[in-house]
């Protein structure tokens, strides 16, 4: 299977499957130095680990994450850094039923219809346990830009209708809501709407909406690699991302030029003249380069496709049959996904970053000659 490696400099490669003995990642160009501990990659693990509340799925994992190589006496090395998650609750025999037919909503289909094969444990590689190995790495990405005053904070916008109030935002309630709004309010009439949608067997999709301040401008390459284009593949790889916006997304096409363009002033600050946007409509990049201002990204995702309501399929042998989903699902992804939208976010700008080293001349005296 081709496809698992993510970046060009700062580059990724994850392995494992849901119902394996475990998960993990890869992470390749990672500068040396960087100061890195177990618990920086555990902190992100957490979040998006099973079992913390009655909105996810009860399976219990501790996603206890296991540095295998290239981090010594508390710093990086500069080789690969390779990171182990045991799987330690797998429950397959949940999933026997279902290698004879095709779940809605899920690979299972095309799957055995590009390979002729498929581990039907839980989904196998197409499962979402797959991104645990994304933010072990992510961490150490985040980790980086965090030396060069980057912050990348993402957070869940909306759950089905309801949508958080901007005048209520309180960063501090991401980490303590369970469904990781910021906003109490519009948690407890999330977690109310969920409830239903558990009473009648059903699921909800929603909105992550992920912002990155400190971004120097000057990120990103004009053509293919633009910032915007390698931020959109990569959330897009996340298995139940649908759509991802920028800054104002889709609402512009509801807009004028007038209303669209972003207005640039000059003022001065400790004595030096500098340039920023009088708006954002951009979302902080123009031309496929980070413009200075906050990098706004948005993240629309689907409802969790493992329902306990009755549904039609087809099994392999082509009949028409009823099923019902058995085992330990999600009604919600947003809330364990909001920290694989961040991570994700993390490595994309990592790997830019690395890449703009060679934009200048400049940059490589100052590298090799100063």
């Amino acid at each position: 299977m081709s496809g698992s490696t993510f970046g060009n400099l700062f580059r990724v490669h994850t392995f494992g499957e849901s119902h394996g003995p475990g998960l993990g990642a890869v992470v390749d160009g990672c500068p040396a130095g960087l100061r890195l501990d177990k618990s920086d990659i555990q902190k992100y693990l957490d979040r998006r680990k099973p079992g913390q509340s009655e909105i996810t799925t009860q399976r219990k994992e501790s996603d206890e994450v296991e540095i295998l190589s290239g981090v010594f006496e508390g710093k990086t090395t500069g080789t690969p850094i390779g990171l182990l998650i045991r799987n330690t609750a797998q429950r397959s025999g949940d999933y026997s039923e279902i290698a004879s037919y095709y779940r809605p909503g899920h690979a299972d289909f095309t799957f055995d219809e590009k390979y002729g094969f498929r581990d039907y444990r839980g989904g196998g590689r197409s499962s979402g346990r797959e991104t645990a190995g994304r933010v072990a790495a992510g961490a150490i990405a985040a980790r980086m830009l965090q030396e060069l005053g980057i912050s990348v904070m993402a957070y869940t916008r909306s759950i089905g209708e309801i949508e958080i109030d901007p005048k209520a935002f309180d960063r501090d309630l991401i980490l303590q809501t369970s469904t990781a709004m910021p906003d109490a309010r519009a948690d407890e009439r999330a977690r109310a709407y969920l409830k239903e949608c558990m009473v009648e067997k059903d699921s909800a999709g929603g909105v992550i909406e992920c912002r990155v301040t400190g971004l120097m401008p000057g990120i990103g390459e004009p053509v293919f690699d633009k910032l915007d284009a390698r931020l959109a593949q990569a959330v897009m790889s996340i298995g139940a991302v649908k759509a991802v916006e920028i800054g104002d997304g889709i609402s512009v096409t509801r807009m004028r030029g007038s209303e669209n363009n972003d207005g640039f002033e000059s003022y001065e600050d400790e004595g030096a003249r500098h340039i920023r946007k009088l708006t954002n409509h951009s979302g902080g990049v123009l031309g496929g380069i980070s413009d200075g201002s906050e990098l706004i990204l948005r993240a629309h995702i689907k409802p969790t496709p493992s329902i306990f309501s009755p549904q039609r399929t087809v099994n392999k042998d082509g009949e028409n049959i009823g099923i019902e989903i058995k085992g330990r699902h999600d009604p919600v992804i947003v809330p364990r996904a909001v920290v694989v939208v961040e991570c994700m976010t993390a490595i994309t700008l990592a790997d830019l970053l690395l890449a703009n080293l060679s934009s200048r001349m400049e940059n490589l005296r100052k590298i090799y000659t100063e």
